[in-house]
């Protein structure tokens, strides 16, 4: 059960980052990289390094919080 879970994260990774490349909208762009980060953390929490998942999340919400700052002062779509 724990392969089939894994294999799907895996698997989740690169659609995650494929769909954040092709995302017209910005805002729905950096909501879906926030989930990228996620999946990510959680792969590497599997992986047994709970310390770098850790600090994964915490720089991915920092910078999709910046991120989210910027397209809203700015007000820019692509």
């Amino acid at each position: 059960m724990n392969d089939i879970i894994h294999q799907g994260l895996l698997i989740l990774l690169p659609v995650t980052a494929l769909t954040v490349i092709f995302m017209k909208n910005l805002i729905n762009a950096i909501i879906v990289y926030a989930v990228l980060s996620l999946v990510a953390a959680v792969v590497i929490f599997q992986l047994r390094a709970p310390d770098v998942a850790l600090s994964l999340l915490v720089v991915n919400a920092v910078s999709a919080a910046i991120f989210l700052f910027a397209v809203s002062k700015t007000g820019v779509e692509e």
